[in-house]
């Protein structure tokens, strides 16, 4: 059987990415505001993009510490990995992109971090 997966056709690749990085999304949604297991070193390159994007002053590092805080307090560290992993893959020109971008569990993926980022700047900007 794992010959045989391991065969498959290169379409099917994609599925099967997809299909582990989801099913820890789907086991956890609602796990995410009682655990604080984001790492410093994630926490910190968020926030020095974010700070990037809003211009760099004091201001931002406050919105952006928020920002992160609040998207750990809604969604699992592991989730936030797995949703940025859909998005970078969706982002890449075809089949593959493609794949993910017309997947539905590629999008409740995204759509679960979009929901999160929306509350952080609703709450922190």
């Amino acid at each position: 059987m794992r010959l045989r997966l391991l065969a498959a056709s290169p379409a099917v690749w994609p599925l099967l990415v997809l299909s582990l990085l989801v099913s820890p999304l789907l086991a956890a949604a609602a796990r995410g505001a009682d655990v604080n297991d984001y790492p410093t070193a994630a926490r910190a390159d968020y926030v020095f993009g974010c700070m990037k994007a809003n211009g760099d002053t004091r201001l931002s590092l406050d919105q952006c510490s928020c920002s992160i805080d609040v998207i750990a307090s809604i969604i699992r560290y592991d989730d936030y990995v797995a949703a940025e992993t859909v998005a970078s893959i969706s982002q890449q020109a075809g089949q593959i992109g493609g794949m993910m971008r017309n997947t539905g569990a590629a999008r409740d993926v995204l759509e679960t971090l979009r929901r999160a980022q929306a509350e952080a700047q609703v709450r922190c900007f």
